[in-house]
């Protein structure tokens, strides 16, 4: 486990201002969710963390350690992606080949037993039915996919976890399940996590702190019930006022079924 702080950090591509001089302190063991609009700049965020994209300037600190110039391997973080990211071709879990649950450890040249050990373990943290061992992620559901996706990610567990709309692409009832399963195994595992999501009600029962991000600049930022209850600015009102009606909408709509 690990703080993260960002310092002055500023992301441009061509004239377009991703993130614009943000500053964020984390805290070890922290459940953060970033929100905010399509294009406000929280996936850049969390790549700039990841390693995956270069800042133009400001700092990223894992731990008491500058990480700017270190690969994303080698900064002890796991992604997890929207859209899963799982080797088409791999089983779920073999033991005794490359597998998307066995990958990392395999190549962390883990022996057999001891892979089969940690596989079997996380399986049971995140849900994952034995019986879908031998499956290839196209013949998986979305919510067994993002369950797998989940799974690799704490098979070596990172100082931070980054997770990037893990749920956008599941139907309402596999979200719900998932939503626990994330939360549940945070509890368990007390690992740095910082979650990006567009939806308010997600990162409102998750978090232990949210930000509200608006073109790549920080708005607010404290626990779920002070941004819901002490918006600093229209925009954060309105945003949080939005979400109020799409779920007093789709609650109407559900009833009447």
């Amino acid at each position: 486990m690990a703080s993260v702080r960002l310092e002055n950090l500023t992301k441009r591509f061509d004239r377009v201002t991703a993130v614009n001089n943000v500053s964020l302190d984390i805290a070890n063991g922290e459940f953060f969710a970033m929100t905010g609009p399509n294009g406000c700049g929280k996936t850049t965020i969390l790549r700039l963390i990841a390693g995956l994209t270069e800042p133009d300037s400001g700092s990223i600190r894992i731990g008491d350690r500058l990480v700017n110039n270190l690969k994303p391997e080698e900064r002890s973080v796991n992604m997890v992606f929207q859209d899963y990211a799982l080797w088409p071709h791999m089983k779920v879990f073999d033991e005794k080949a490359y597998s998307n649950l066995s990958f990392g450890l395999k190549i962390q040249k883990y022996l057999t037993e001891r892979i089969k050990g940690i596989a079997g373990k996380v399986a049971d943290q995140v849900g994952i039915d034995r019986q879908l061992f031998s499956r290839k992620p196209g013949q998986l559901s979305a919510g067994e996919k993002q369950k797998v996706a989940i799974g690799r990610a704490i098979t070596i567990p990172p100082k931070v976890f980054l997770m990037d709309e893990p749920l956008s692409n599941l139907d309402p009832p596999s979200r719900l399940r998932v939503m626990s399963e994330i939360k549940r195994i945070h509890e368990e595992l007390k690992t740095t996590t910082i979650y990006v999501t567009q939806n308010l009600i997600e990162a409102i029962a998750m978090a232990d702190r949210m930000a509200i991000i608006k073109e790549g600049t920080i708005q607010q930022v404290g626990t779920p019930e002070q941004v819901y209850n002490h918006p600093v600015n229209n925009f954060v009102a309105d945003f949080l006022k939005y979400h109020d009606y799409l779920h007093h909408l789709h609650t109407r709509r559900t009833t009447k079924k």
